[in-house]
């Protein structure tokens, strides 16, 4: 799979696999993130073997079902919007992307109407 130019050095981790779960592809910033996972060389690996239980039995349930995620975390002072979701290929259940975005502390919230 051939990544956008744009996504390597996009300022949010990504890491997109298929409906197995192999990693497919690392961004910069995922491999960073992932650097004490092994990085680039999580790429090829199936990403259950990389969440330990109860998280191994979400992901493994989300691949399934083609489920949403979306939460936040604080690691080491940091927040992060982590958004997993599936993707399609052609209309194709091909697997899911993860989205991980660090978060300011303070962040405005608009509610819109129409």
């Amino acid at each position: 799979m051939q990544p956008c130019a744009w996504i390597h050095e996009f300022p949010a981790a990504i890491t997109v696999c298929d409906s197995a779960g192999i990693i497919l592809e690392m961004n910069a910033r995922a491999i960073e993130t992932f650097a004490d996972q092994g990085g680039a060389a999580l790429v090829g690996l199936n990403l259950l073997d990389c969440h330990p239980e109860p998280s191994r039995t979400q992901v493994a349930a989300m691949l399934k079902d083609r489920t949403r995620n979306a939460y936040t975390i604080e690691k080491r002072g940091v927040r992060k919007l982590i958004y997993q979701s599936p993707w399609y290929r052609d209309g194709v259940y091909a697997g899911f992307v993860e989205l991980s975005l660090e978060i300011p502390a303070e962040m405005p919230h608009f509610v819109r109407q129409g």
